[in-house]
């Protein structure tokens, strides 16, 4: 079974709550962004709205002012640079919400294969 990277963020996150995938997608971005020195604790309790929003807006706020940690987070979480070097840089807002989007679908593909796998 291959993995098939959703092709949207809402996607993502139906398919993550399809598999009963989503509290694990919380505790890997969790830990992942702490790995990153970039505390964030996303409650187990958090909306798949939610998750989005306050991922984007953490996303955007790191670009805008922590530089060197958004790219120290974008290599701890192993977003592919191929990916982020596609994106057009001149919308913060906008790349942002794509950053956001390679992030969560990186943390689940993580997810997806230790599932598989264990």
């Amino acid at each position: 079974m291959n993995f098939i990277a959703p092709l949207s963020t809402e996607l993502l996150l139906i398919e993550a709550e399809n598999e009963s995938l989503y509290l694990s997608l919380i505790e890997q971005i969790n830990k992942d962004f702490n790995l990153a020195n970039e505390g964030i604790d996303f409650p187990k309790s958090i909306t798949p709205e939610e998750l989005k929003i306050q991922l984007h807006e953490k996303i955007y706020r790191m670009i805008q002012y922590k530089f060197a940690e958004y790219l120290n987070l974008l290599y701890i979480i192993d977003v592919s640079e191929e990916e982020i070097k596609k994106l057009d840089g001149s919308d913060v807002v906008v790349l942002a919400e794509q950053v956001a989007f390679l992030i969560l679908k990186r943390e689940w593909q993580k997810v997806w294969f230790r599932n598989k796998y264990k």
